[in-house]
């Protein structure tokens, strides 16, 4: 007898699938404070079919990964290390194979992971932050990738307005917004529409 199939496998079977990066911080009370946030981005990532992209560390991503696979969506996460000893010895970041699918080893450190993991995704959708959730989002702004801020939710998110006005290279492909599950759908309907164009 077949085993009949979840509510999300039917929701995904007839859409495309999207990787949405989350990038956030891994420490700090800014980053306790954003995590009920960032469980809400990440099970709306995965309620509407898509794959939540992070660079498998642990605070803000870890809390959106763990929401997402609660609701069964998938994760994968890149990691600034060469092999799975690195990646728990030296980097101190979590294996958890109970929330992420796949973790890859990129060998790059945490810039070059960065800019990896953004490349590798449609969007990313930043949540509070520290310097590393900054480079995320310069490499994100940089390459011309759609972009999320999550206004409110604290650290650098929150300078991200005055950062892009001081640059004076435009908006680009930055959304911006105070409701996480609206965030996710508005960045979806723009990757839906930048892949109708390309």
């Amino acid at each position: 007898m077949n085993k009949p199939q979840s509510n999300l496998e039917n929701h995904t079977r007839h859409k495309p699938q999207y990787k949405i990066c989350v990038s956030g911080g891994a420490e700090g009370s800014h980053a306790i404070k954003a995590y009920p946030l960032a469980r809400k981005v990440g099970e709306a990532v995965a309620k509407n079919g898509h794959v939540l992209i992070t660079g498998a560390t642990r605070g803000v991503p870890y809390e959106a990964a763990k929401a997402a696979k609660k609701v069964g969506g998938s994760n994968i996460g890149f990691s600034p290390a060469g092999t799975e000893i690195e990646h728990s010895k030296k980097y101190r970041l979590p294996l958890s194979p109970q929330i992420f699918d796949h973790i890859i080893y990129t060998e790059a450190g945490y810039t070059g992971r960065n800019l990896l993991m953004v490349r590798s995704s449609d969007a990313t959708i930043m949540i509070d932050g520290r310097m590393g959730t900054l480079n995320e989002f310069t490499a994100a702004y940089e390459e011309d990738e759609i972009i999320g801020v999550l206004e409110g939710s604290g650290g650098t998110s929150d300078l991200v307005r005055t950062i892009i006005e001081t640059s004076g290279k435009g908006l680009r492909k930055v959304i911006f917004d105070t409701d996480p599950s609206r965030l996710v759908e508005r960045i979806i309907d723009r990757v839906k529409k930048g892949k109708r164009h390309s």
